[in-house]
Order: C-alpha cells, then structure tokens, then sequence
C-alpha cells in the first residue's frame, strides 16, 4: 500500500467524525448560485458592440429617411448588387443591433438577414462589408443561448476564424468579439471553436503593438476560453493558454489584468489537476502579491484565484503560502466589503485544514483573533465561512494550537452560533466544541463551565430535539460523554481554576477514550 493511502487511511481514523481533508478543504458549491447571480459584476459572458458616441436628432433622423428602422427595406437592400446600396442597409441592421434598449434580435434573425450577413464575410474585396456584418453578428451572438445558436448554425464561425486573418485591423477585432460572445455561450459552442482552432490565432494578436481596445478583448474572449468546468476545457487548450497568462498579469491596465486573473479563477476551480497546471506556469508568485492590489476588482479576483488554489492538496497550499500569502490578510480581514471579508476567512479556512505546520502559520500571523471577530460580529456568511475555519483547526490542529484557539475566547462566539438556523453551521460548531472538548486535558472542566455560562449547554440540550438526524445525534453524544449528571460524583471543589493566563493544555495528556467525565 502507497504512503499517500496509509496517510489517508489514519487521517480517516484519527481525525474527527469521518470528516476527511476533502470534506474540510471546501471548494465553491455553496455558493454556486451566488456566484452565478454576481457573474456579470466580474466578467461578461457575453458582450454586444454598442457605440460610445452621443448620436445627434438629425443623425436619428437621417437613418430613419434611409430606411434603417424598415426591416423588409434592410433585407431587399443588403441582397442589392449595388454595393453602396448594399452596405447602406447591412449597416442599418447593424445600427439596429447597436441599439441601447432591446435591439430587435429576434425581428431580425426572423427577417432571413442572418445567411446574408454570413455570406458578406467572405467579401474579401468589401472590408468596410465584411466589418459591418460581422459587427452585425457579434450583437446578434450576444443575445440569448437560441439566438447565439442561429448565428453558428449559418456558418458562421468557420468565416470569422477566417477573418482573423484579415489585413484589416477592425475586422480582425469585430471577428475575435463575435468568437468571445460565441465561446461565451457556454462549454459546447467553447469546445466547438476550440476544435476549430482558435487558440493559435488568437493569442497571436498578443504582442507589443496591439492598441489597448483590441488586447482588452483578446484577454475577455481568453477568459471565456477558461470558463466552465462541466465539462473543463480542454488540457492541451489550457497549456496554451498559460503562458499568455503568464504575459498578461504583467499588464498595467487594470480591465486586462482583472480578466486576466478571473481566467485563472477558473482555471484553479477545476480540480486539483488543473490547480499543479497553473502552479508549474510559474504564475502564483506574481498572483499572490495582487492580493493587495489597490483596485478592489484585482483584489477580488486575486482572492478567488488563490483560495481555489488552497482547496487542493497541502503541497500546493503551500506553494501559496511560500509567496508570503498570509502577509495580505490583516489587510483583507479589515477590508471595508464584506464580500472580501467573507472570501479572506473562506481562505483561510481552507489553511486550518491543512497539516499542522500550515495551521501554525495562521497562528504566527495573527489571524486567528481576527477570525474570531468575524465569528462573533461578521455578517452571517462570514460567520459561517469563520465557524468552518475554527472547526477545522480543532481537527488540523494540535493540543497547543487548539489550546491557543481557546485562549483566543472562542467559545461564547461558537456557542452563539448553535440558534441559527442553516443546519451545516450548526454540525460544524458542534463539531469544533466536541473536538476542543476532546482535547481539553486538564483544563476540561474551566471550559466545560464556560460552554455552560455562555448558555452553550442549553442551546446543545435544545439540539437532542432537531430535525436534523446527524445534528440531534451529535448534540446528544456531547451531552451524554461531557455533561451527563451520572458521569460521577467528583468533588466540584477539585475543579482546577482557569489560570489567568488563560486556558493551558497539557500537550502530553493522555485522553481517556470515552472522553472526560465530571
């Protein structure tokens, strides 16, 4: 039998409640739907073309005399033989498209427009043509799954992989938009383009020369690349991906170094795999000191990289940890928004359930009294992100470290927690008292008296009676093995005083298998 299976096998046995490191090593399916409700504050899926410039009444009016607003004038006209008559209606269906509120997609792709737009891709000898229907198409594809369906159900993808190779600079751009918001639909139409090869060119537009705009969207459409986990793309598309990453976080503007670091959010949030595919492109020593980055959108997605990377395995929580990770944290647990807060304490819950040399460092940091305070006064899902990070430390962590815990007054914020209402944060704590119970020693009974005093015992008793099996069994084994009147008839007077110095575990104590009894 291999180490890593012994290893695993005693982690089964010796740790706490059959929790095992892949239990307490949490990625991001609690919060998935959140995450999916604040997709468009990170990163667009999906973006349409619409101009920045202020149009005048009389330019309003001017489209309208030309026929721009008459979808059967559009469509006779862009079948013209006549190309500037031809032009004139492709670019009124596109200013349609272009519109601020509701452009209408569907009017449009009913029209029959969409093969004509297609086939003025291929006109090579029509630049001004080609951009128009491609701008045309790029809106249309920015719409809903159905409509983004249409466009490649013309043919379209093969004709602006084609493009891409054009002389002309803004049909090169048009065409990478409209492949973004394509690959933007979803891991099918992404997979589909790949196939089709568009990586290669793509990041050949990757260079010193390439005006801002233009690099803006290449990073986006490079994000989407990156998206999507089910299933994750492909391994050969993501080692070619890396090093243009590893180019990119160079980047002084802040929306290509924010996409950029999204793309490895989703990169190391698809397994540990993928996480020790990010870690060899050599990149986390330049991720790492983003967390301190004075836009708060690098932060936040520095933060989300970098705590994916902890939910792997402790050799690659380390490799974060090694750039002086833990350094940004003070800064990150006092941040004025708690969606960073909660993200900071979500970190670190997953270095508490590392080994014990990573659980001290949280310690050495000066960590731990700040997550107490957000166990105590943070919102609730920070609450709940701070009672995962002390349960596991009562489980990673040695007598002293869980004596340290305690002596951090981490009871009464604990035991405040056993009334809500989510029944995961209530297993949790009940876990980390049973475990700091446990392994109390000597100093059983000062801590049993203040899970007592704070009103914990009562709120343990109350749980024998919810509905939730796994939560009412082990509230009543807490009671049952610590707090049960016929455990005995100790004198209360032996009971050993809490030192001013707080709680002092005897490391060396040997604890009876049955647990203490007072």
């Amino acid at each position: 039998m291999s180490t890593d299976n012994i290893n695993q096998r005693r982690f089964h046995h010796f740790k706490n409640k059959g929790k095992d490191q892949d239990e307490m090593r949490r990625r991001r399916n609690e919060v998935t739907f959140e995450l999916r409700k604040n997709k468009r504050d990170e990163s667009l899926f999906k973006r349409r073309n619409v101009p920045s410039e202020v149009r005048s009444a009389d330019e309003d009016e001017a489209d309208k005399a030309f026929g721009y607003t008459n979808l059967d004038a559009i469509v006779t006209n862009a079948n013209s033989p006549e190309p500037e008559v031809q032009l004139s209606a492709i670019q009124g269906a596109r200013k349609l498209l272009s519109s601020d509120r509701n452009p209408p997609i569907d009017d449009l792709i009913n029209s029959g427009i969409l093969p004509i737009l297609v086939h003025c891709l291929q006109r090579h000898d029509n630049p001004s043509l080609q951009f128009e229907a491609a701008w045309a198409l790029t809106n249309i594809a920015s719409g809903t799954s159905l409509q983004t369906t249409a466009v490649v159900n013309t043919g379209a993808v093969p004709l602006f992989l084609e493009l891409l190779k054009s002389p002309h600079q803004n049909v090169c751009e048009q065409a990478v938009w409209a492949l973004g918001n394509i690959i933007g639909d979803g891991p099918d139409f992404r997979d589909y383009v790949i196939k089709l090869g568009v990586v290669s060119p793509l990041l050949n537009f990757i260079k010193p020369d390439i005006p801002l705009p233009f690099l803006r969207n290449v990073t986006w459409v490079i994000v989407n690349l990156c998206r999507s986990k089910e299933p994750p793309p492909p391994v050969e598309t993501i080692k070619e991906l890396l090093p243009a990453l590893c180019v990119l976080i160079h980047h002084i503007d802040v929306n290509i170094l924010v996409d950029t670091v999204w793309a490895l959010s989703y990169l190391t949030d698809g397994g540990n795999d993928q996480i020790q595919m990010v870690i060899d492109s050599l990149i986390v020593p330049q991720l790492v000191p983003l967390l301190s980055h004075n836009e708060v959108k690098v932060q936040t997605a520095a933060l989300r990289a970098v705590g994916n990377i902890v939910t792997g395995t402790d050799e690659q929580t380390q490799v974060v940890l090694n750039c002086d990770a833990l350094s940004h944290f003070p800064a990150l647990l006092n941040h004025s928004k708690e969606k960073i807060n909660k993200e900071a304490v979500w970190f670190l819950s997953n270095i508490t359930a590392g080994n014990q040399q990573q659980v001290q460092s949280v310690i050495d940091a000066g960590l731990i009294p700040m997550v107490i305070r957000h166990l105590d006064k943070g919102e609730f899902q920070t609450q709940k992100e701070a009672a995962w990070a002390i349960s596991n430390l009562t489980i990673s962590g040695t007598k002293m470290q869980v004596a340290y815990l305690v002596n951090q007054k981490v009871i009464h914020p604990l035991c405040n927690l056993l009334t809500v209402r989510d029944p995961q944060v209530i297993q949790v704590v009940l876990d980390g008292l049973n475990n700091i119970l446990k392994l109390a020693g000597p100093q059983f009974f000062s801590i049993a008296s203040e899970v007592e005093e704070c009103g914990g015992l009562d709120k343990i008793e109350t749980l024998q009676n919810h509905e939730n099996e796994e939560i009412y069994k082990l509230a009543f084994e807490i009671i049952d093995q610590y707090f049960s009147d016929d455990q005995g008839d100790e004198d209360p007077t032996l009971m050993p005083p809490a030192s001013d110095q707080g709680y002092q575990f005897d490391p060396n104590a040997s604890i009876p298998s049955d647990g203490f009894k007072f």
